[in-house]
């Protein structure tokens, strides 16, 4: 929608994901994203390693999985 900050939205591809999170009862929640899926993130916590940047996002950070 057009009230999604633009500057703050960005396109990634999706290397590396977890096994998922934690509930408060202690259950495990399995992640539905997948690797290789490109999506529309906000808010990542820029990295480099390698010579290459990343992002971590966390799941509900990602607003869309482009097809």
């Amino acid at each position: 929608p057009d009230t999604i900050d633009r500057e703050k939205a960005d396109r990634g591809k999706v290397i590396a994901v977890g096994e998922g999170r934690y509930d408060e009862k202690g259950l495990l929640i399995p992640i539905r994203i997948k690797e290789g899926q490109k999506v529309i993130f906000q808010w990542g916590e820029k990295i480099e390693f390698g010579g290459e940047e990343y992002y971590l996002v966390g799941e509900s950070n990602i607003l869309a999985i482009l097809k």
